[in-house]
């Protein structure tokens, strides 16, 4: 099955290898704070879905540094040396991941984007927010930082459905996305959206008319994100009561392939499962074999 893949996408634009490197700047959410709500979305940990950066604490340009270092035992390597052996040619992008990453005033944002942006090794940032968190003033900032390097933004949507979102508590009702789709289109920014599959209540044919409505609508690319279970969460306690089920690989697998055949094939995919830190994961357990599951996903897609 032809799809757009990122790594294929990233390549292809910036003519190398591209790392993500996620960023922690110690933002919070409305969702959290009683502006919008309490206690956030019901499946966001207690890292708000940051479970694998740095302490905020510390600089942007460390966590940038140190995100390297990580990411370095993915590069090839000299056969002799056991150096890198990327030939300069790896890049990065700076992801603003935990919370909500525009929930702030303005000169703080410009002050923590600009450090990204201006990095050597970054040739792009992505922005993960609320539709809700997009005033004008971040608005002509995004834009602006556009225009030296692309700027990416990652909407949290996970479903169309208004039943599905009350429950979540997400906090916002589907207009709020799409204004906040057109806006951003409207300043050249490009928009992921997040969709979460497996959210319980939902069928299989909710979750392909989720997929289907982000694709139809004017957005660059998706992430599919299985749902996971994990422990403090208020989505736990549903779960130890018996109230929903998650998942098998092989259904989430299958979901998947149907997923992608009803997405135009040039919106590119930057994600088609997730990682859960393995220490608070609650199920799926299978997810946690990223690499099993990987294979399993691109038998299904080569079928």
């Amino acid at each position: 099955m032809k799809y757009n893949s990122l790594n294929q996408y990233l390549r292809k634009r910036f003519g190398c290898k591209v790392y993500k490197i996620a960023i922690n700047c110690g933002f919070t959410c409305p969702n959290r704070d009683g502006t919008v709500g309490e206690g956030g979305c019901i499946f966001c940990s207690g890292y708000g879905s940051g479970d694998f950066t740095e302490d905020s604490s510390i600089s942007v340009t460390e966590q940038i540094e140190r995100g390297k270092l990580k990411v370095s035992g993915k590069m090839p390597k000299n056969a002799d040396t056991g150096t890198v052996n990327d030939n300069g040619q790896g890049k990065y992008i700076a992801y603003f991941q935990s919370f909500t990453n525009t929930y702030a005033p303005v000169e703080k944002l410009r002050h923590l984007y600009m450090e990204a942006i201006n990095h050597k090794d970054v040739v792009a940032i992505s922005i993960a927010t609320r539709p809700d968190c997009l005033p004008e003033d971040v608005l002509c900032l995004l834009s602006e930082i556009n225009k030296i390097k692309p700027v990416w933004v990652e909407l949290g949507l996970q479903t169309i459905h208004e039943d599905t979102a009350r429950y979540i508590r997400r906090g916002y009702e589907l207009g709020i996305y799409d204004e906040a789709v057109k806006k951003l289109r409207e300043r050249k920014l490009e928009v992921i959206t997040h969709v979460i599959l497996g959210l319980p209540g939902e069928t299989k044919e909710d979750m392909l008319e989720t997929v289907s409505y982000v694709g139809a609508g004017d957005v660059q690319g998706i992430k599919l994100q299985l749902l996971h279970v994990i422990r403090g969460t208020d989505l736990a306690k549903d779960y130890e009561h018996g109230l929903f089920e998650c998942m098998t690989m092989d259904e989430y697998t299958d979901l998947i392939r149907d997923c992608i055949a009803v997405l135009p094939e040039d919106i590119v995919i930057h994600r088609m499962t997730g990682d859960g830190a393995k220490k608070t994961l609650i199920a799926p357990l299978w997810s946690a074999d990223k690499k099993r599951v990987l294979n399993e996903l691109n038998k299904k897609l080569s079928q």
